[in-house]
């Protein structure tokens, strides 16, 4: 039996156990889990240095390097998510509708596991913990297929993990980690029907392409990110730079970090090309449509490719428009139904955007780097939905659930 095939029936086998336990069961194992990788920190911050190495060489960037990278901080914060969660309301069990027929039937709509969740990520190494604890959390088992640019370190964290698991109510063989860093492995676990209950990919387009294309099991997509920024015509030049430059400089190896700024004419004329000025300061490159590079000689002309790429880097994309219909277009056009934004003081323009712009976050003067389980309120989120299905937008605990009906009776039957 293949290692993805073992493994995923271990969590099957452990699943029907997660079904039994208690919320206070569930959350004292997250307590011990975050108890055990902030105790264990140093031998995770050495396996993750074979990752950096390799990753040195191979000739990452280093903004991709930065989303590998483990500090005793950053397992800090890891360890933080998981007891953020424990805080967070337990929605298994939760009845959502109630039904009294007028054959006395009772009938109640309630929150259960989704089962068996396999999640497809690529180099970010505290997704495998977040993963980990929002499925733990929800009754769920989880089967986890990493990125092999972050294998040493995913190996580590997932052996804490259990070793934490061991000594609580929790089934250790709910938390698996395939290991295996052949594609055969993310092929094999596509199609594991009747094992995993739903597949949830997190990483880049094309990972997220292939899941989607070729997938049986059925897949909860999470899409990449080509946000935007609108710089209304009536935007606050203050609020606008700063907006623009949170939403790019921040952490632009992220999914909710701006990769395209829409400028109104009007405004460039006035402020553009001190903003792109800012933006040169911060080392990002500017990649212009022929409007914009007037406004900053050093600009790059924009291809069609580059409206339609996320970068995950210090580059932007620069377009000048010449209304909100002509922004809203661009929209439409390239964007990924992820996080957008409009700068503006012109309710009336605010509201059309709201209301028009099809993405999972919409935003008025607010940087799209809020677009996080996190900033939200549900604690560590298992990804960013950009479907319209079961769940949108970041997902929380409620979005690794199901329902079932239970239905109370005393001898109905039908005629």
């Amino acid at each position: 039996m293949s290692e993805v095939r073992q493994k995923a029936t271990l969590a099957k086998q452990a699943a029907f156990a997660m079904n039994r336990l208690s919320t206070e069961a569930k959350d004292a194992a997250l307590l011990k889990m975050a108890d055990y990788l902030q105790e264990r920190a140093e031998s995770i911050i050495e396996a993750n240095k074979l990752d950096l190495q390799y990753g040195e060489q191979q000739g990452t960037s280093p903004s991709l390097l930065d989303r590998l990278a483990l500090t005793e901080e950053r397992i800090d914060d890891i360890a933080e998510a998981l007891r953020q969660i424990v805080e967070l309301p337990d929605p298994v069990g939760d009845v959502l509708d109630t039904i009294k027929r007028p054959n006395g039937l009772h009938i109640e709509k309630t929150r259960v596991p989704l089962g068996v969740i396999g999640i497809i990520y690529e180099a970010r190494p505290n997704v495998t913990v977040d993963a980990a604890g929002l499925c733990l959390k929800t009754g769920n088992a989880v089967v986890l297929r990493g990125g092999s640019a972050a294998l040493h370190s995913n190996r580590r964290i997932v052996e804490v993990l259990k070793e934490a698991l061991a000594t609580t109510e929790l089934p250790v063989d709910a938390l698996q980690l395939i290991e295996d860093p052949n594609r055969s492995s993310v092929d094999e676990m596509l199609k594991l029907n009747g094992l995993l209950d739903v597949i949830i990919p997190r990483g880049g387009a094309s990972l997220i392409q292939n899941v989607v294309s070729n997938a049986t099991v059925p897949v909860i997509e999470t899409g990449a990110g080509i946000c935007h920024t609108f710089i209304d015509e009536t935007a606050d030049p203050d609020m606008a730079e700063s907006i623009a430059f949170n939403a790019k400089v921040q952490r632009p190896s992220v999914c909710n970090s701006m990769e395209t700024l829409l400028v109104h004419r009007v405004y460039a004329e006035r402020y553009l090309t001190g903003l792109l000025e800012g933006f040169n300061v911060r080392n990002v490159e500017i990649r212009g449509c022929e409007r914009t590079v007037p406004f900053a000689p050093w600009a790059i002309a924009a291809s069609e490719q580059d409206f339609a790429t996320e970068y995950n880097d210090y580059i932007l994309n620069v377009r000048v428009v010449e209304s909100l219909d002509e922004a809203l277009e661009h929209i439409a056009q390239y964007g990924t139904k992820h996080s957008e934004c409009i700068v503006t003081t012109t309710v009336a323009h605010a509201e059309r955007f709201l209301q028009e712009v099809d993405a999972a976050a919409v935003y008025h003067n607010a940087s799209t780097r809020f677009t996080d389980g996190f900033e939200f309120g549900f604690g560590a989120e298992i990804g960013i939905s950009t479907q319209k299905l079961h769940a949108r937008g970041p997902m929380g605990l409620p979005a690794l659930t199901s329902s079932k009906y239970r239905i109370y009776g005393d001898g109905q039957i039908r005629v």
